[in-house]
């Protein structure tokens, strides 16, 4: 996948903002709001991971673009986009993961 596959796709789910949610399953989503928006993102994730631990890579494939889907609906819903995604991982490039989570503030 490229990121411009990912931009299409986003662009698609904001398009589907406001509209009729009888005729389009992203428009429900987002009229539903962002709990019930992000319970998909965790459901999806979870199939992901049922997937991947049964070494189903159809199944993983699939359950993965699943959660592509269901992450930009929430992107778009938080008020980021790809890009801002795309920005934060370009920035941790080349950063150890390590030193990375423990230069994150303490929460």
């Amino acid at each position: 996948m490229t990121a411009e596959v990912l931009n299409r796709l986003f662009a698609t789910i904001q398009s589907r903002r406001g509209g009729d949610p009888a005729t389009s399953y992203t428009a429900k989503l987002f009229a539903k709001g962002t709990g019930r928006i992000a319970q998909k993102v965790g459901e999806e994730a979870v199939e992901t991971v049922i997937a991947a631990v049964a070494r189903d890579t159809a199944h993983v494939a699939a359950e993965s673009a699943d959660l592509l889907y269901h992450l930009c609906v929430l992107w778009a819903d938080a008020g980021i986009s790809p890009d801002d995604v795309f920005n934060v991982l370009e920035q941790r490039e080349g950063v150890s993961g390590i030193a990375e989570k423990a230069a994150r503030p303490k929460e």
